[in-house]
């Protein structure tokens, strides 16, 4: 059967051990520096739009949304939402996180490219998320090829968006370390300590990448046996 196989062990396993890892790695980084406040007393909120203004963007809001780590900005609503442990919070991480989200912002108004091609591919991605590995199975059951080979090209896009999705989130990164760092709101050790907070986050999209190309040729060699 496709979902107990030598390839499953050899190849996904292996990878979702490093995705949690880097799921731990993240959380560890943010318990730290989520207990250490910034010498400067801004809030995350405050961070943020001060990464907008650095870059000019304007019409962009900044909302608590309810939850833990569910940081994000929504292109369609112009809304950077920032989670009860970074919205009012003064901790070093929450300036990281929040620095970042604006990041993400300031792409939107710039029309960073890989954010182009990434929305592009979206849809597709979607239907390959939902349906790729599915109907991958189903094809390997039946013996049908061609929907075997249908389900591993949709969740090829999906590969594709999380490939995509990497230069966009590091440059966010990238962005909000800058400013960070040109405008003092951060020094020293705290400086380092975001950095510290926004890499092991980047490494959660870099861990996900693997384990999806983990799965893809999971799919591929599966159906290379079947024939």
């Amino acid at each position: 059967m496709i979902w107990y196989d030598e390839y499953y062990f050899l190849l996904v396993i292996p990878a979702m051990l490093l995705s949690l890892i880097a799921q731990i790695m993240v959380k560890g980084a943010y318990r730290k520096w989520g207990k250490i406040n910034n010498s400067r007393g801004l809030t995350g909120a405050e961070a943020a739009r001060r990464v907008l203004a650095y870059y000019g963007v304007s019409g962009v809001q900044i909302a608590p949304i309810a939850g833990n780590l569910t940081d994000n900005f929504d292109p369609r609503s112009n809304v950077i939402h920032l989670s009860q442990g970074v919205f009012n919070s003064t901790s070093v991480a929450a300036v990281g996180i929040a620095c970042h989200e604006a990041g993400h912002a300031a792409q939107y108004a710039e029309q960073y490219r890989p954010i182009a091609v990434r929305n592009t591919i979206l849809p597709v991605a979607n239907i390959g998320s939902s349906a790729g590995i599915l109907l991958a199975v189903i094809g390997y059951m039946l013996s049908a090829r061609f929907l075997m080979l249908l389900g591993i090209v949709l969740f090829a896009f999906v590969v594709l968006f999380q490939l995509v999705t990497l230069p966009v989130e590091f440059n966010a990164s990238s962005r909000a370390l800058q400013v960070i760092g040109e405008t003092g709101m951060l020094e020293g050790d705290e400086y380092r300590g975001a950095k510290k907070v926004l890499t092991a986050a980047a490494m959660t999209y870099v861990a996900a990448l693997i384990v999806s190309i983990a799965s893809l040729l999971r799919l591929i060699l599966r159906s290379r046996s079947r024939r």
